[in-house]
């Protein structure tokens, strides 16, 4: 595997630096993560979407930082799927707000704010990465991913359901966490 001494400290070297990164990862609105299962155990929501897809960490997530909260908005690359909802809610209201279609990183994704859901930084298993380097959405995208989430925010909050989990028992489930 690692035959020669300097092939040895080199991995070392990397995965010390590695390590620091997952240590002292500051969490940023506009970046994609990725989460721990063990969220899922704790919430125990049937209505969140499932944490793998054939072995790998799926989906990833837009993250958004609101004090100690985080929302998590799911970040889908099927888009036929959505592709066919986002048509549905557009004949019916002539717009759709909950599911946006849009390019990341050089292919379209679906990004899922009716999936959105609240959670901590310890429930972050990693940053996503593309080219070695942290993912972040463009700024360009990111305000409208924001617009969008506060828009169906202030929907929810005057009881208009939007969003597929109980985001305000979750919410609560994680604010007791944090006592």
């Amino acid at each position: 595997m690692l035959e020669t001494s300097s092939q040895r400290w080199s991995f070392l070297f990397f995965y010390d630096i590695l390590l620091m990164e997952m240590i002292f990862m500051e969490i940023k609105t506009g970046y994609l993560y990725h989460i721990k299962d063990e969220y899922f155990d704790f919430v125990n929501d049937e209505n969140l979407m499932q944490n793998h897809e054939k072995g790998k960490k799926r989906p990833t997530y837009f993250t958004i930082k609101d004090k100690d909260i985080l929302w998590f908005i799911p970040v889908s690359s099927k888009i036929d799927k959505y592709m066919k909802i986002v048509d549905r809610k557009v004949k019916k209201y002539g717009f759709c707000n909950t599911i946006l279609i849009e390019k990341i990183f050089d292919k379209y994704s679906a990004i899922l704010l009716q999936n959105a859901f609240p959670t901590l930084e310890k429930y972050i298993d990693h940053v996503h990465t593309v080219d070695g380097k942290p993912a972040r959405v463009p700024e360009k995208l990111e305000k409208i991913i924001l617009d969008n989430f506060k828009t169906l925010m202030k929907l929810h909050n005057r009881g208009i359901k939007v969003f597929f989990t109980d985001i305000d028992k979750i919410k609560n489930m994680i604010l007791e966490e944090l006592k």
